[in-house]
């Protein structure tokens, strides 16, 4: 019998795989997929203890640690929603994010998080804190709030508790690159379909490891890496900090006899970057290498395939997929070709022009996806859902292409999209040509407006270590390489660009930073 709940899956797991170990916190905890199991059933019957129902919302805020993979599972085995949250939120952030949730209580560490505490006292929305001292104890839950003081005392067990595939488990927001964030209902089936998919097209198994190199409050983290591993049976590393170290990273790896890593094209450049300047004394055997969230230029691809000896394979997803939509395949499963982001994984998936007409391969238009890991709709949007969901599909924002191999070729975000003077450019092109050029670490292009044309092009560049390389060098590489109207007008030298949380570049982000600079400059120049 098909299982359809995350929950289902993750019990299979444990029934499968008693003894192997599941989740390690690095020098602290060596959790077995038994044990982690036994933790997330007592901790969920606290919740109930605590007062939560199912389809009660709780934000979650925590580092990388053991006890926020407990807690997380623990709220969504309850049948409430998890809503993991940044925990480098700014107050006014939180007040947004747990109002806009609709959060019952917010869950912290034992080290807590003022931010979010005062924002959600402003908002009378208890707090509780979640610490586990031993992995032989259950978790410790305690409350400030005196009604949730006798919580313990009234243990109840969740062995009752049926969770059911249209349970709303996960609850998100998208990053909110053109408006305020739109929040994303993800179902138990949504997220077990995802897993399931992920599982497949990387054929993870019990002997497969990995260390978490992102965010678990981002479905890229949380989804890919820890959930599909866990489903698997296979095993999975927190850093010692709670979050990514570059210089840790190797060591970690190699300790817990990692298989593959999944990672933002940010922190490959990172970890790449140390390769250069502090190559360790050996690597592990990788299965694979995993990018995604963000485009990954072919130049990246082959210097990060040439230091670490492993397949590099680009994927596409978003949060409101569950993540994953297509991927390259590994190497005895197909070709993985660089720019491409792969084959549609477990889902329907077309490129459809404006009317909704299907188009064939080779010509452009919108991405579009429907399947099981789809959300049914944004939270109280109807305007967003309006113009996510019609034709039947759900329209994804961005344009790229099928190859007559069925491999998905990104353009861009439709509204990402450079118009100069009526030629459509791709930033994701000249991002790519830029980073050809083995200077050049970083580089980002992207629109800004021109009294001629409406649209020119300019883009930062961020340059590898130890590199001098200058605008004229840059530009000389793009006329070389790119159609004269696709070569950038102006190149900012910069040491970092904006970034969200998730390491991913927002190039609306990205252009309003640096045109922010050069009026900053004018207005010193000419005076205000």
């Amino acid at each position: 019998m098909e299982i359809l709940t995350l929950t289902g899956l993750l019990k299979k797991s444990a029934d499968e795989f008693p003894s192997r170990r599941a989740l390690s916190s690095s020098g602290k905890f060596d959790l077995t997929h038994t044990r982690l199991q036994a933790l997330i059933e007592q901790a969920a019957s606290r919740l109930v203890a605590f007062g939560i129902k199912p389809g009660d919302v709780v934000a979650l805020t925590f580092p990388n640690t053991v006890e926020f993979v407990i807690m997380f599972l623990a709220v969504i085995r309850a049948r409430a929603t998890a809503a993991p949250l940044n925990a480098a939120y700014t107050q006014d952030e939180f007040d947004f994010y747990l109002s806009d949730s609709e959060s019952k209580i917010l869950l912290t560490s034992e080290e807590g998080n003022p931010s979010a505490q005062a924002a959600a006292s402003s908002l009378n929305i208890p707090h509780v804190t979640a610490s586990l001292s031993q992995a032989e104890s259950g978790i410790n839950l305690s409350s400030s709030s005196p009604t949730d003081s006798k919580a313990d005392s009234e243990l109840k067990s969740v062995s009752l508790i049926v969770n059911e595939p249209s349970d709303v488990a996960l609850f998100l927001h998208t990053s909110g690159t053109t408006s305020r964030p739109k929040g994303v209902p993800l179902t138990q089936l949504n997220l077990a379909s995802s897993v399931q998919n992920i599982k497949s097209v990387y054929r993870l198994t019990e002997s497969d490891s990995t260390v978490i190199v992102l965010p678990l409050f981002h479905v890229h983290g949380l989804l890919a890496g820890l959930l599909s591993s866990l489903v698997a049976g296979a095993a999975v590393a927190l850093p010692a900090a709670g979050r990514f170290s570059a210089s840790t990273f190797w060591s970690d790896m190699i300790n817990y006899n990692a298989t593959w890593y999944t990672a933002v094209p940010t922190i490959h450049q990172i970890i790449l970057d140390r390769h250069l300047s502090k190559p360790e004394p050996a690597y592990p055997k990788l299965r694979f290498i995993r990018s995604c969230s963000a485009s990954l230029a072919p130049a990246i691809l082959s210097r990060l395939e040439e230091a670490f000896g492993a397949p590099v394979l680009e994927a596409y997803a978003m949060t409101e997929a569950s993540h994953l939509m297509s991927s390259n395949p590994l190497p005895e499963d197909g070709p993985h070709k660089p720019g491409s982001v792969g084959k549609p994984v477990g889902q329907e998936m077309a490129i459809l022009d404006e009317n909704g007409v299907p188009q064939p391969a080779q010509v452009s238009g919108e991405v579009c996806i429907r399947g099981p890991n789809v959300t049914m709709g944004y939270k109280n949007n109807p305007e967003a859902n309006k113009a996510a969901f019609s034709f039947g599909w759900f329209h994804t924002g961005d344009i790229g292409f099928m190859d007559s191999a069925g491999y998905l070729q990104l353009v861009g975000r439709i509204k990402e999209l450079i118009n100069r003077g009526g030629e459509k450019i791709s930033p994701l092109e000249v991002d790519a040509v830029i980073l050809a050029h083995p200077d050049i670490a970083q580089a980002v292009a992207f629109g800004v407006p021109d009294d001629k044309y409406g649209e020119e092009i300019n883009c930062a560049i961020i340059p590898g270590e130890g590199s001098k390389i200058d605008e004229e060098e840059v530009l000389k590489h793009c006329k070389k390489n790119l159609a004269s109207f696709k070569v950038p007008k102006k190149v900012f030298i910069t040491d970092t660009v904006p970034k969200t949380a998730t390491g991913k570049i927002q190039r609306r982000i990205v252009a309003e930073h640096f045109l922010a600079q050069i009026s900053a400059a004018k207005v010193s120049k000419f005076g205000a």
